[in-house]
């Protein structure tokens, strides 16, 4: 009957055959019939194990939780904008002290998916002392170091590059791990940097992660040694530096006359001290999108095991990609030789500085006088002044002899025309008004002169048409001829100092008049 049961339990036997066994069937038949059940058991039993044992495998081959990405750099280099664009989100806030942030990593593989835990330290060394809620003795395993370079700030990236490493030091060394469990890390990242392999040397067809069982054949192999300066300051954990804004690689060349030799030498000391640490290096922009995704893929290819197939680029100056493993010495030295201007053996600071800062010059605002009271000062300033004449006294011009009877006519012409002059018709100037109102009508009469036409042509009616008497007495005729043609008469003291001088001088002194030969006979 326990066979009985033992078969119907399965189902697959026909009804008729659990009545045969029931009634009584033969010794032989019912061992035979007990063998055949035993046997479908066994098939069971190893299908069920093999489903166990393939769910139990999948579940511990899922993506592993606790994995850390810590970020430090200077204030304002870019680190929070940098893990934003990570995720996709174009705008967020900047923290302070401490933040938390994480990154979603899906494997396509296995369609699992989780969570990279984020931490980023504010870029002022008051808050160091917030490491220990990001980094501690257990998550020191699991977590990747990513130092930000400012490169629109060149002259900062070596500096800040050895301060942030030195905080990471001094807080491993405050865990105060076992020396054995820190050896044992020191040696697991000595041996990645070492099994290093270029893109499509030693890589699987299908994107899936690396074999363990490669990686372990592959532990056994010769492994070349490290170089002098090759991770002299091991961490025990994978570090990455990445180099934001990126993109003011052309303004430094526009504006502070930055040239190829110069991003080459800042170039060769970062690499350097990527060597020292075992660091891998990146070149980012997040303004232009560049190199954006590699970061990401170099995070989960260090925290996770993905695979990733980007080579080495270092022919770009503003998209450099160096993983860890790959660079040394001598690939550094390639950059030495574009050196023109510059050595090797320069020193960062001395090549790279500071450019002087434009300071702005906010000048004292100067508030402008009321235009009447600016003239009177004017007004006043001019009543001080001697009155000249084309900038010189009257009594220096030069003085000829009184037989040539056209030179005291052009001498006074000349003075005519170099004092302002008033038109015929105009109202005569009273020699006692004040200079300062003297001056401004002199120059309204001058301008007026110039609109008006001029009365009067040589030989014409009106030249010489003054008796002597009037001359004498200082009537409108008593004018030299050339005053008289040109239809002005002199002003001020100008005018009356020439028309002494002239009527002291004898009457043959003075041209005939064509008009009159007799008047001019008597006089």
């Amino acid at each position: 009957m326990a066979a009985v049961g033992r078969v119907g339990s399965f189902g697959s036997s026909p009804p008729g055959l659990a009545s045969t066994y029931a009634g009584g069937a033969p010794a032989n038949d019912l061992a035979s019939g007990s063998g055949g059940a035993a046997a479908d058991d066994d098939d069971g039993q190893n299908l069920w194990s093999c489903i166990l044992s393939e769910v139990s495998t999948r579940s511990r081959s899922k993506l592993p939780a606790g994995k850390n990405v810590l970020l430090l750099g200077e204030d304002g280099a870019g680190k929070t904008s940098l893990i934003r664009r990570v995720q996709g989100i174009e705008e967020y806030k900047k923290g302070r002290g401490l933040e938390y942030l994480y990154l979603h990593v899906h494997d396509e593989d296995r369609d699992d998916q989780t969570r990279c835990n984020v931490w980023i330290l504010d870029g002022d060394l008051y808050h160091k002392g917030l490491l220990k809620f990001s980094l501690d003795a257990i998550s020191l395993r699991d977590t990747l170091v990513l130092l930000v370079v400012d490169m629109s700030k060149p002259w900062t990236a070596l500096d800040s590059l050895q301060k942030w490493a030195s905080v990471v030091r001094e807080h491993v060394d405050k865990l105060k791990i076992p020396p054995a469990e820190m050896k044992e890390m020191e040696q697991k990242l000595i041996r990645d940097f070492q099994e290093y392999v270029e893109p499509g040397e030693d890589f699987p067809a299908s994107p899936q992660r690396r074999n363990t069982a490669a990686q372990e054949d592959r532990d056994d192999g010769v492994v070349l040694p490290l170089g002098a300066d090759t991770l002299t300051h091991n961490l025990g954990v994978p570090v990455l530096v990445v180099c934001t804004k990126c993109d003011a690689i052309s303004v430094l060349e526009k504006e502070h006359d930055y040239r190829d030799e110069h991003f080459d030498f800042i170039q060769s000391h970062i690499r350097k001290f990527c060597l020292q640490y075992g660091a891998a290096l990146i070149y980012t922009s997040v303004k232009e999108n560049k190199n954006i995704d590699l970061v990401y893929k170099y995070i989960v290819e260090k925290l996770y095991g993905f695979p990733y197939k980007i080579p080495a680029v270092v022919v770009e100056k503003d998209a450099v990609f160096i993983p860890a493993g790959w660079d040394n010495d001598k690939k550094i030295g390639i950059l030495h030789e574009n050196f023109q201007t510059l050595k090797i053996e320069d020193n960062f600071e001395d090549i790279i500085t500071k450019p002087p800062v434009r300071k702005f010059v906010h000048e004292k605002e100067i508030m402008a006088e009321d235009d009447q009271v600016f003239l009177m000062k004017l007004q006043s300033l001019l009543a001080k002044q001697p009155p000249t004449a084309a900038g010189r006294p009257v009594d220096a011009s030069p003085r000829v002899p009184g037989g040539s009877p056209r030179t005291p006519n052009r001498s006074v012409s000349s003075n005519v025309a170099s004092v302002s002059p008033i038109p015929a018709g105009s109202k005569k100037i009273d020699p006692n008004m004040k200079a300062g109102a003297t001056s401004e009508g002199v120059l309204a009469n001058f301008f007026n002169s110039l609109l008006s036409k001029k009365t009067g042509s040589p030989g014409g009616p009106g030249v010489g048409g003054g008796s002597p008497g009037g001359g004498a007495g200082g009537g409108s005729s008593g004018l030299p001829p050339s005053a008289k043609k040109s239809g002005q008469k002199p002003v001020l003291s100008d005018v009356h100092a020439e028309l002494d001088r002239i009527t002291r001088k004898p009457v043959s002194a003075s041209p005939p008049s064509p008009t009159s030969p007799a008047e001019g006979g008597a006089s």
